[in-house]
């Protein structure tokens, strides 16, 4: 028996891959199997090849297996595409009606099955994800009545005819491969799992629900991908709440109304990916220039213009850190995980309104899109801090105005909603004095800057670093942000099986820098190698300007749309140490 095994089905894209993908990896979490999936797609909504593959595993998992146990395929090209994956000894399910081959030199067993015959024979071809399904599961030895409840459960809407004749795919396709294979294969048999159903989700699901949890009340955006499923998420939940979504015309409409419904007082969000940064890049200035809380999701992917929609990059860091002309405090987080997405979420709301300032949560299309399980979220951790608002606003004299902009020690100045007694002020985008009057003054100038720039001096989020350092001087010192954490520690597995030492961090806060807390991890290790998924080596500028140390720094640079595999970061660690 074997404690983990890989699946991956391949298709064109709007032939049932996705739904096929879910109702298995469905009903496996019910088994509770740990899960993590990922999704390579086309940016068009027909046509083109696209591949869902899940690692399942009786222990938690946060990376893509380099390997492949078992392929199923609706057309030639999945194979060609995919066969190289497979372990030797590994299976392809394949549809017979185009006659399938396994290229050369590749050492896998194929079964051919009637895919689209039985599932016409049955009504429609559209069932022939059901039939494949069922012929994989089987290969499995998995009980069929858990997969049967997932097919109920996905198709139920529909009616008990619909339910029962897909349920007639799964065991026509199961039955067929059972007698060609003469079983249930031993090679493919997973270990029983705990028996525990696991959270099951995408990372913007997580951050769709952080996001309610912090108390968010509106959502304001315009379609992208890899965005859009956290607005199809709170367009499902926020109704329940008293809030709402609202699609705008464009990013930039969408980020000014983030901006307004927090000044009235209304935790709001928007979320995009670059292309839709990039338009918001005034907006966000202004939200620093009046010191108005914003919440912007950055879900990052293939660049720049268009580029690729559907492919996985972190490039947009630099962005996020330096974009917008001018000046203004902003703090910048990376999620590195399904947990991180949710907690996180709350974390920035909070940020946000303590030091008035925009936040940017960065995450990316491995993270946003492939879903994982992930163990129970706490909600008692949830607490919810609006920082300086003021309630009660002591009376003014005459036409004395309320000092929003005042000058004070830690450079955060009380906050007031509109329509508050004693809370009249000015806003404005031009530099201003206390009061919010426009001011051209230059000591006044000076002293605002000071007091804008100076608010984050001391900010430490939770978890600032992800730290795994259990050696005090390692060969390698192996940095990452986002979601190359979990491929980041298998590499180190088989580097410690090499006998070559290492440490891990995950940077979670991107901006301000957290420098005293690298700064040591760097310095005890003899050489240090930072991942990310662009072509400049963006983390590792920031790491060299923040902390130094540019002659211990080797970069490990992948940019052709897909993540990282632990063994290429392993064999790339093991040729740098």
């Amino acid at each position: 028996m074997i404690s983990q095994l890989s699946w991956k089905i391949g298709g064109q894209q709007g032939e049932g891959v996705e739904s096929t993908d879910r109702i298995f990896s469905t009903a496996l979490n019910r088994l509770g199997y740990y899960l993590y999936g990922y999704r390579h797609f086309s940016s068009r909504i027909k046509g083109g090849h696209t591949n869902n593959k899940i690692r399942i595993s009786t222990k938690p998992i946060r990376a893509i297996s380099d390997d492949l146990d078992i392929l199923v395929a609706f057309d030639q090209e999945s194979i060609d595409l995919n066969a190289r994956e497979l372990r030797s000894g590994g299976v392809v399910v394949a549809d017979a009606k185009f006659n399938p081959t396994i290229p050369e030199g590749i050492d896998a067993r194929l079964f051919a099955v009637p895919i689209t015959k039985m599932a016409e024979d049955l009504g429609t071809s559209l069932m022939k994800n059901m039939v494949a399904s069922g012929a994989s599961w089987a290969l499995l030895g998995l009980p069929i009545e858990v997969f049967n409840k997932a097919v109920e459960e996905e198709f139920g809407r529909k009616g008990p005819a619909i339910v029962e004749k897909n349920i007639e795919a799964v065991k026509q396709g199961a039955e067929f491969v059972l007698e060609q294979a003469g079983g249930p294969l031993e090679a493919f048999k997973l270990e029983d799992a705990d028996g525990i159903q696991k959270l099951f989700m995408i990372g913007n699901e997580a951050i769709g629900l952080g996001s309610l949890a912090a108390g968010c009340r509106l959502m304001s955006a315009y379609p992208i991908t890899p965005a859009s499923e956290i607005m199809e998420y709170l367009i499902k939940k926020l109704p329940k709440f008293g809030g709402t979504v609202v699609q705008t015309e464009d990013e930039i409409a969408a980020v000014t109304m983030a901006i307004g419904a927090n000044y009235a007082g209304v935790r709001t969000m928007t979320a995009s990916a670059g292309p839709g940064l990039s338009l918001m890049m005034e907006a966000i200035g202004l939200a620093g220039m009046t010191e108005t809380p914003l919440v912007i999701v950055n879900t990052q992917r293939g660049g720049p213009s268009t580029g690729l929609p559907t492919k996985q990059e972190q490039s947009d860091l630099n962005a996020m850190v330096y974009g917008t002309h001018g000046e203004i405090p902003k703090i910048v987080i990376a999620p590195a995980s399904i947990e991180d997405c949710f907690y996180d979420m709350i974390e920035a709301f909070n940020l946000s309104e303590q030091y008035q300032v925009p936040v940017i949560v960065m995450t990316d299309l491995q993270l946003s899109l492939g879903k994982q399980s992930c163990d129970a979220l706490d909600f008692s951790q949830i607490a919810i801090s609006r920082g300086k608002l003021v309630k009660d606003a002591p009376a003014l004299e005459g036409h004395a105005l309320f000092k929003r902009y005042e000058f004070t020690n830690d450079g955060i100045s009380p906050r007031i909603l509109p329509g508050e007694k004693g809370g009249i002020h000015h806003v404005t985008g031009v530099e201003h004095d206390e009061v919010g009057r426009p001011s051209e003054n230059a000591v006044n100038r000076q002293k605002m800057m000071d007091k804008r720039l100076g608010k984050l001096d001391n900010l430490a989020i939770r978890d600032a670093l992800r730290i795994d350092a259990p050696h005090d001087n390692p060969d390698l010192l192996v940095i990452g942000m986002g979601s190359t954490g979990g491929t980041i520690d298998a590499a180190r597995e088989y580097l410690a099986e090499d006998g070559i030492t290492s440490n891990h961090v995950t940077i979670r806060q991107i901006h301000p820098f957290p420098t005293h807390l690298l700064k040591p991890l760097m310095t005890s290790a003899k050489k240090v190698i930072i991942i990310e998924n662009n072509a400049t080596a963006q983390l590792a500028g920031q790491v060299k300007m923040n902390v130094g140390l540019a002659e211990k720094i080797e970069s490990l640079l992948k940019y052709d749309g897909n993540p990282f595999l632990p063994l290429e970061v392993y064999k790339a660690c093991k040729e740098l140490s």
